[in-house]
C-alpha cells in the first residue's frame, strides 16, 4: 500500500514548504503568529506540518491512501496560489520580488513559490491518478466477488 514515489513528492513538498516559510521569516513581512501577534494566512499556513505528519502516520498504517494525500497537495497548491497569485493575494509577487536589497534574492525567492506551486500541481496528479487506479482495482475485485465481472 505504501509507494515510495508518494513519500518522496510528499517529503520534497515539505521541504519547499518549509524553506518558503523561511523565506517569510526572513523577510520579516507576511509572517503571523507565533512571530507576531496577528493571526493571519502565515498562521494558517503552518497547521500543514501536523496535518502532514499524521498523514503519514496514518498512511504508513493503511488508514489513509492516495485520496488523502492528493486532497492535501491539491488543496495546498490552491491555497498558495491564492495567497500569492490570486487577484486578492495577501502577498503578491511584488512583497517577494522587491523586499531583497539584491534583486537576484527575490527572484530566487519569487521562483521557489512558483517551483513549490508546481511540486504540489504534479504531486497531487501523481495521488490523483493513484487515488483512481486504487478505486478502479476496488470496484473491479468488488464486481468479482459479487459474480457481475
Amino acid at each position: 500500500m505504501r509507494d515510495r514515489k508518494l513519500y518522496f513528492l510528499t517529503f520534497l513538498a515539505l521541504a519547499m514548504s518549509a524553506v518558503h516559510h523561511i523565506d517569510h521569516i526572513i523577510r520579516g513581512n507576511a509572517v503571523g503568529w507565533p512571530l507576531i501577534e496577528q493571526v493571519n494566512a502565515f498562521t494558517f499556513s503552518l497547521a500543514i506540518y501536523p496535518v502532514i505528519v499524521t498523514g503519514l502516520v496514518l498512511y504508513h498504517l493503511g488508514r489513509v491512501g492516495p485520496g488523502f494525500w492528493a486532497f492535501l497537495s491539491g488543496g495546498g497548491a490552491l491555497f498558495v496560489a491564492a495567497i500569492h497569485l490570486g487577484p486578492q493575494a495577501v502577498e503578491p509577487p511584488t512583497m517577494i520580488l522587491d523586499h531583497y536589497h539584491e534583486p537576484a534574492v527575490g527572484v530566487l525567492a519569487f521562483g521557489w513559490l512558483i517551483a513549490f506551486i508546481a511540486v504540489l500541481v504534479v504531486t497531487f496528479e501523481y495521488e490523483l491518478r493513484q487515488w483512481l487506479r486504487q478505486r478502479r482495482v476496488s470496484s473491479t475485485a468488488g464486481e468479482h466477488r459479487a459474480g457481475t465481472g
